[in-house]
């Protein structure tokens, strides 16, 4: 099941939610978004969970139509193309500010409209919902996962130069004048990589970026996505990016 491509836009912001497996999160994190005093549309794009993470979107979707839309994948394809797939519905639907949210409740929706505001008052082309500017803003992660989180912070931008604390967050809101700029069709990376990438090639492309303090809460329900080679293709993609930087091949 894809979107119907004449549906217009009843809002002028709209956030991307990839889902696999989170029906134990995605109806609540739907009312919290329809919620919010900024009108929000909801785009998610489910990598045919088994749980019935779809059918909890669609009858969602019988309550607000108009807010709501899914797109159902054939498969488990990975939060890059999700995201990627999400850019591009949101740009052939007009949206203006296009935002990036976890499924599981770790990001808040509540900090949404701060990080439209940003970005609709052209204080910034690209807010990311930080845990580390300004302090660490994490609550109920492990020490190692932390410490992890953190290293990985520095070791990204000693590598490419990057002005941001929070290099991998995966939550934010572009201008749609960013992802018509930079070359989606280029963009090949999964998990933390992609978060680093977007943030590299914005940056690169001379957009303005300022990260918004927000707290980060692990997740209550359903299982983490995150892997050991998730971990690997970060650690890697950042040398990449650089070399092709270098190089002129961006």
């Amino acid at each position: 099941m894809t979107s119907s491509p004449e549906k217009e836009a009843s809002t002028d912001a709209l956030v991307i939610i990839p889902t696999y497996n989170e029906a134990d999160n995605i109806g609540h994190v739907l009312d919290l978004v329809l919620a919010q005093p900024t009108p929000i549309s909801v785009l998610v794009v489910d990598d045919n969970s088994t749980d019935g993470t779809a059918e909890v979107v669609r009858s969602a979707m019988e309550d607000a139509p108009d807010r709501i839309d899914l797109i159902e994948r054939a498969g488990k394809l990975g939060l890059g193309t999700a995201y990627l797939r999400g850019f591009r519905y949101a740009l052939a639907h007009d949206y203006t500010y296009i935002c990036e949210m976890d499924a599981d409740l770790s990001h808040d929706p509540d900090d949404l409209p701060r990080l439209i505001e940003t970005v609709r008052s052209g204080k910034a082309d690209l807010a990311i919902g930080s845990r580390y500017v300004g302090g660490v803003r994490v609550i109920d992660w492990p020490l190692s996962r932390l410490v992890l989180s953190y290293a990985a912070g520095i070791y990204t931008r000693s590598i490419t130069q990057m002005p941001i604390q929070d290099v991998t967050a995966g939550f934010k809101c572009f201008d749609r004048r960013v992802l018509e700029a930079l070359p989606l069709d280029r963009v090949n990376s999964d998990g933390y990589a992609f978060q680093v990438e977007m943030h590299y090639r914005t940056w690169r492309a001379g957009f303005s970026i300022q990260e918004v303090p927000v707290i980060f809460t692990e997740r209550t329900e359903g299982q983490s996505k995150m892997s050991k080679a998730i971990v690997r293709e970060a650690a890697f993609k950042v040398w990449e990016l650089r070399l092709r930087d270098l190089c002129g091949r961006l």
